[in-house]
C-alpha cells in the first residue's frame, strides 16, 4: 500500500542546487531547516501503513526534499535510486498519541544509498549508516512526536541502490524496555522479572534444547523444549510432534555477543516479538522466579498473578 506523499514548500517541491562536484552537498540539518521552514500541507491518512517511491521522479538536477505521512503501528518504507531526502512523519493508529512511545527500525537485507535519521524538534540524531547493517537486532528508542529524516548519500551511480527499512511503534509501560534497550545481556533484576511476567508477549517454562548462532546477523538462537505455556500472542511455539515427549517447541533470539549458552534445568522465559520474531527478555532459574514471586506476593508487590507450580 503506498502511503501519501507531497513535495515540501511549493508546487514542485523545496529544491536546492546541485552542490559542486565533488562536494558532499548541504549538510542533512540544513536540509531539514529549509523544509520545516518551507511548511508542508499535506494530511494525514489513517490507514497507511507502508510506502514505495522512487527518485527518479525527482528533476535531476535539483536535491528535493519530500514529506511522506504514516499512521500506522507497523509498515515498510522502501525508497528506489535515493536522491535529495525523504521526512517520514509517524503516528500510530491503535492507541492514544499521548502514550509513551518506543520506534525500532530494522534495515531491510541490501539497503544502502541513504542515511537513516531521527528527526526531533530540528534535532538530528543518526541511527543507521548507509552501508552499516549492524546488529541483526534493530535499533529502538524513545519516540515522543518527530519522524524518520533519510538522507540519499552522494553516488557515482544509483541505478542498484534501494534505501528501505521496516518500522515498528509500540506503546509500552515506562521502564518495560529499559533492561532490553540499555543492557540486554545483563541478568534481570527481581523487578524486571515480575515486570516481565505480565507484560510479555510470551511467558513459558521450559529448557534449553541447543543454541545455534548466526554470526552474519549476529544473533543466537535458543531452541525451547516448553513444559508450560503461560502466555503467546503469536504463534512462536507449536505443539511438539508425535513421539517427543509432549509439551511445544519454539525458539527465541538473542544478541551473538550475549553468550548465551545451553543450560540445564528449567528456566522462566519472557520476550517481546520484533519485527515477527521472539527476542528474549528475562530468562530466571524457575526455581528462582518461584521464590522471589512468593516474596513479593507475601509482601503484595506482586503486579499481577500466575500459576508458579
Amino acid at each position: 500500500m503506498r502511503g501519501a506523499t507531497r513535495a515540501a514548500g511549493g508546487r514542485a517541491g523545496q529544491l536546492w542546487p546541485r552542490p559542486p562536484a565533488p562536494g558532499p552537498g548541504p549538510p542533512p540539518l540544513l536540509l531539514l531547516l529549509a523544509v520545516l521552514l518551507g511548511g508542508a500541507g499535506a494530511q494525514y491518512s489513517s490507514d497507511l501503513c507502508s510506502w514505495k517511491g522512487s527518485g527518479l521522479t525527482h528533476e535531476a538536477h535539483r536535491k528535493e526534499v519530500e514529506q511522506v505521512y504514516l499512521r500506522c503501528s507497523a509498515g515498510t518504507v522502501e525508497w528506489m535510486y535515493p536522491t535529495g531526502a525523504l521526512i517520514v512523519n509517524l503516528r500510530p493508529n491503535t492507541f492514544s498519541p499521548s502514550r509513551n512511545l518506543t520506534l525500532c527500525i530494522k534495515p531491510l537485507r541490501g539497503s544502502s544509498g541513504a542515511n537513516i535519521y531521527l528527526e526531533k524538534t530540528g534535532e538530528l540524531k543518526l541511527l543507521v549508516r548507509d552501508g552499516d547493517l549492524g546488529p541483526g537486532q534493530a535499533p529502538c528508542l524513545g519516540f515522543e512526536q518527530g519522524g524518520l529524516f533519510v538522507e540519499a548519500t552522494p553516488q557515482q551511480d544509483i541505478s542498484r541502490r534501494t534505501t528501505g527499512f521496516q518500522y515498528e511503534l509500540t506503546s509500552r509501560r515506562a521502564g518495560l524496555d529499559l533492561h532490553a534497550l540499555s543492557a540486554p545481556c545483563r541478568p534481570c533484576s527481581h523487578t524486571e522479572v515480575l515486570l516481565a511476567v505480565c507484560t510479555s508477549d510470551f511467558v513459558v517454562r521450559g529448557s534449553i534444547q541447543k543454541v545455534t548462532h548466526e554470526p552474519e546477523r549476529q544473533e543466537s538462537a535458543i531452541h525451547l523444549n516448553v513444559s508450560r505455556l503461560y502466555r503467546q500472542k503469536s504463534r512462536v511455539f507449536r505443539p511438539a510432534p508425535e513421539g517427543e515427549g509432549g509439551g511445544w517447541r519454539g525458539r527465541v533470539s538473542t544478541l551473538l555477543e550475549c553468550g548465551v549458552r545451553p543450560g540445564h534445568g528449567e528456566f522462566l522465559f519472557t520476550g517481546h516479538m520484533h519485527f515477527g520474531e521472539a527476542w528474549l527478555g528475562c530468562a530466571p532459574r524457575f526455581k528462582d522466579f518461584q521464590r522471589m514471586y512468593r516474596d513479593a506476593e507475601e509482601r503484595g508487590l506482586n503486579p499481577c498473578e500466575m500459576g508458579t507450580e
